[in-house]
């Protein structure tokens, strides 16, 4: 991802964390919507074996290790992207809903089962 398209600088561990966290605000099981338009995001997905099912989608745990790092919330919310409540929800800002993180289509596998 070039810099234009990446203007907060998010690493490759922040930019897969935050691509995880909006496609949860997506699915009603996990999102629960705020009257500020942030959106928090809970029942976070654990692995099983070298995957995890997100909605339709197939995550590969390798991309997702972000969900369980402290490190990457603490950044994300140091740029305005989340209000961290680590390691049970994150509350999705407006700001973190829109970012375009360019990841979805590589690290959202859809699955035929």
């Amino acid at each position: 991802m070039s810099p234009r398209n990446n203007p907060l600088g998010l690493n490759a561990l922040q930019l897969k964390t935050l691509t995880l966290l909006q496609a949860l605000a997506q699915i009603s099981d996990h999102a629960q919507s705020l009257e500020d338009g942030a959106v928090r995001v809970s029942q976070l997905p654990r692995p099983h074996g070298d995957h995890f099912h997100l909605g339709t989608a197939v995550v590969l745990a390798r991309d997702a290790s972000g969900l369980a790092n402290p490190a990457a919330w603490a950044a994300l919310e140091r740029k305005g992207l989340i209000r961290s409540e680590f390691p049970v929800a994150a509350v999705l800002t407006a700001a973190g809903l829109a970012y375009d993180t360019g990841l979805a289509r590589q690290i959202l596998h859809e699955a035929g089962h």
